[in-house]
């Protein structure tokens, strides 16, 4: 019993002196990434971010708004509008205002086909739809190139991409909405937010590492 109760006590103390410079090399490492997280990277995040989410947030309040024929209509998407130059304006810092200013213009765009393609699905007339469509990835294949042309750290394949997934993204919420499933529509407006962020984030990636001294 005795030499049991030694061997227990040594194995236990050998377990202590295992794990604590493990334990220590875990701290050090976070405390490591911490610090490498400057303010100026988490500002920027913080706000690339933000501007996007208020974008999937009022795009869907205007579905909402223009197929519902509410009051609020206008007024929403003079938020919506206003919303592609928040974006715009984050970019100004690193590629100035008059880049800040086009790629507003181009998401603008971006909003004003989208709020075409919504009243010709409510007249449920395909045609224009189709035709608004093709319009519509004309636009976003315009974005890439000028996001993709500023930044190398940018794919112009990889935000095509991300940008039809997000436009595939609003089409289902438009649709789901006319049909009145609802719980279709709560889905993927969920889909479109983590889309969104994940663009944010993208973004912010491309530019900390095209500006290092900036951050």
């Amino acid at each position: 019993m005795i030499l049991r109760r030694i061997v227990a006590l040594v194995l236990s103390t050998a377990l202590v002196f295992t794990v604590t410079p493990v334990l220590s090399s875990v701290h050090a490492s976070e405390e490591k990434k911490t610090e490498c997280i400057s303010p100026e990277i988490m500002r920027l995040t913080s706000d690339m971010q933000k501007a996007w989410i208020n974008h999937t947030i009022w795009t869907r309040s205007y579905i909402v708004s223009a197929i519902s024929n509410l009051k609020d209509q206008s007024a929403v998407l003079e938020r919506l509008l206003r919303n592609q130059q928040d974006i715009g304006d984050l970019i100004k810092p690193y590629y100035g205002d008059a880049a800040g200013n086009k790629l507003a213009e181009l998401l603008r765009e971006h909003i004003l086909i989208a709020g075409k393609i919504i009243t010709a699905a409510k007249a449920n007339n395909q045609a224009d739809v189709k035709k608004l469509e093709a319009a519509w990835h004309k636009n976003a294949d315009e974005i890439a190139k000028f996001l993709s042309s500023a930044n190398p750290n940018w794919s112009f394949k990889e935000l095509q991409d991300m940008l039809y997934t997000h436009l595939q993204y609003i089409t289902e919420m438009v649709l789901s909405y006319l049909k009145g499933d609802w719980k279709a529509n709560i889905a993927v407006t969920d889909k479109n937010e983590i889309h969104m962020i994940k663009l944010a984030n993208m973004l912010t990636e491309g530019i900390v590492k095209q500006f290092p001294e900036k951050f």
